[in-house]
């Protein structure tokens, strides 16, 4: 699979009809095969795209279309590699795939063209897997956040902590051979350059988890006692009717999930069956559902009827939720507000699912908890990979253990093993140490032609 002496094909644009289908070509054999199965008047120029006619390995016409050439190492892969636009015909492009593999080609596997880009130098590992985290964004806040790491900002962060990791290190060494010649260093000073490094790692990881929500989407349960609003509310945030309403207690028997877009970010909303004590066997199965989706969000959007006074059901769901992360929603305030007096601290919304102000103030509110009170920066780049927080992690334990001793007023050259396990560490994180296992389990999530 890994084997660059190959050339390799493959279509690039997604499946179906279209305007244009490209077909991509990169390795040794590239200038061979463009030689043999593009005709046009004029030669094929780095950068330049050409018109011709595309034909298959035995000179019959596929399509005509455009041919651009890229000299190793101007093109994505860093290799001599080719791109053949033609109609966007699913067979055409087939056919032209076909005609390479047999003129010596053979067939890309999923993200090779974006390993091969890695391999020669094109991309850092991080921007690598930040190609398939843009391909994947389903929102704009998705987009821009793997855009960040694109540009290899994650490596370059990681890298230069190593380095001051690495020159603490190479000082404590300086000073434990040469004492007589190199001063020990201030243990004060050391301990705040240790935990300096520390807190720049834990601003990692909090970014790291913003742009999993990102990626992710906040998932968000709504609950609450049988006839509250929650399906009419899920339709209303989506702006149709997905949900069926009834005044009958007990109509949603299973979890809804959609998803909308709030602040650029997606938001994943699962309207649940109604929780109460006495239910038949059916909606019993559904109130089940209903505490497992419960389970797994982030926020909890609690919906009660606040026209009415508070019901067991209505105090039960509260207690319920009261150690989670919640919105709570007194609804039909178009109808009274008996149920919406002495209202509990947090994020609480009094209002109507027909009104337009309420849901604003609901997702608004959705969006405070979900980012845990603070307006994402997707400019920065983040950890994606569990292989990235795992190490962080790794690192930041050492750190604390090497702080600790510093504390304790332990001798400085104590710490050296620490900080040589967290330099190893950010190794993994910054995927300088990256092995074959890691780089098959990055590239596996690639679609083939990427």
């Amino acid at each position: 699979m890994n084997d660059r002496s190959d050339t390799i094909a493959a279509i690039a644009t997604p499946p179906g009809k279209g305007a244009i289908a490209i077909v991509r070509v990169s390795g040794p054999q590239a200038r061979a095969l463009a030689s043999r199965l593009f005709r046009s008047r004029r030669p094929l120029r780095n950068r330049y795209a050409a018109y011709g006619t595309i034909v298959d390995e035995c000179g019959v016409a596929i399509d005509r279309g455009l041919a651009l050439w890229y000299d190793a190492p101007h093109g994505y892969t860093g290799e001599d590699a080719l791109e053949l636009q033609v109609h966007g015909s699913p067979v055409v492009a087939r056919e032209v795939v076909r005609a390479l593999i047999a003129a010596g080609a053979r067939a890309a596997w999923p993200g090779e063209f974006t390993r091969r880009a890695f391999l020669n130098g094109k991309l850092d590992l991080t921007a690598a897997a930040a190609v398939a985290d843009l391909i994947d964004a389903e929102s704009r806040s998705a987009a821009r956040a793997a855009l960040a790491n694109l540009g290899g900002g994650l490596a370059r962060q990681v890298r230069a902590l190593r380095a001051r990791l690495a020159a603490i290190v190479e000082e404590l060494a300086a000073a434990a051979d040469f004492p007589d010649e190199v001063p020990g260093p201030d243990p004060v000073a050391l301990r705040h350059g240790v935990e300096t490094i520390a807190s720049e790692l834990k601003r990692l990881q909090r970014d790291g988890e913003t742009g999993r929500l990102v990626r992710e989407g906040v998932r968000v349960a709504i609950v609450g006692p049988p006839n509250a609003g929650k399906s009419s509310l899920l339709n209303a945030l989506l702006g149709e009717e997905r949900a069926l309403v009834s005044e009958v207690p007990g109509t949603t028997r299973d979890t809804i999930e959609e998803s909308i877009v709030v602040r650029g970010a997606v938001v994943r909303l699962v309207d649940t069956a109604g929780i109460r004590a006495h239910a038949d066997r059916l909606e019993a199965a559904g109130i089940e559902r209903t505490r497992r989706a419960l389970a797994g969000a982030r926020v909890v959007l609690v919906v009660v009827d606040g026209s009415q006074p508070l019901s067991m059901q209505a105090r039960a769901v509260l207690r319920e939720t009261e150690d989670r992360e919640r919105v709570l929603f007194y609804n039909k305030a178009d109808l009274g507000d008996a149920g919406a007096r002495g209202l509990p601290a947090g994020e609480v919304i009094v209002g109507s699912t027909r009104d337009g102000a309420t849901l604003q103030a609901l997702t608004d509110a959705i969006a405070r908890v979900g980012w845990g009170g603070e307006t994402p920066d997707l400019e920065r780049p983040h950890l994606v990979s569990a292989r990235e927080f795992e190490a962080i992690g790794a690192a930041l334990d050492a750190l604390s253990r090497a702080a600790t001793t510093l504390s304790a007023g332990d001798p400085a050259d104590l710490i050296v093993g620490d900080l040589q396990r967290a330099f190893a560490e950010l190794g993994h994180a910054s995927a300088d140490a990256a092995n074959e296992e890691i780089l098959d389990g990055i590239f596996a999530r690639f679609c083939i032609g990427k």
